[in-house]
């Protein structure tokens, strides 16, 4: 049975997969600013996308995007300023959640624009 970390990095893979067949162009990948990490960081057109992924193996507990706390929103706000700042960054930014159900029978990609913050 795979770890918790295993099925994080798993999701992650599917996530920048899924955001690559979508016509995403992946910037950064587990971007680490203090305490926050931002799984993905992609550009679509003229925006920045900030991507946090979650991956579960069932929602017997509830759906993956619920788990996203307003700590972790606190968070990757916080090192999404940090980035762009320090990349002299202006475009456009949205914050988007990938919800991922993986488990031998079923692999379900939710893809939640705008999830939680607007710039």
């Amino acid at each position: 049975m795979a770890t918790h970390t295993d099925l994080g990095r798993l999701g992650e893979s599917l996530a920048v997969g899924y955001l690559l067949e979508n016509h995403y162009i992946i910037l950064e990948r587990n971007w680490r600013f203090q305490k926050a990490e931002i799984d993905i960081i992609a550009k679509k057109d003229a925006q920045i996308i900030i991507v946090e992924v979650k991956t579960r193996t069932s929602n017997y507990f509830g759906d993956p995007q619920s788990f996203v706390s307003s700590e972790k929103i606190k968070l990757l706000l916080h090192a999404a300023n940090h980035y762009l700042v320090s990349n002299n960054i202006t475009l456009e930014t949205r914050f988007d959640i990938l919800a991922i159900i993986k488990n031998k029978s079923t692999q379900e990609i939710s893809h939640f624009k705008d999830a939680f913050y607007y710039f």
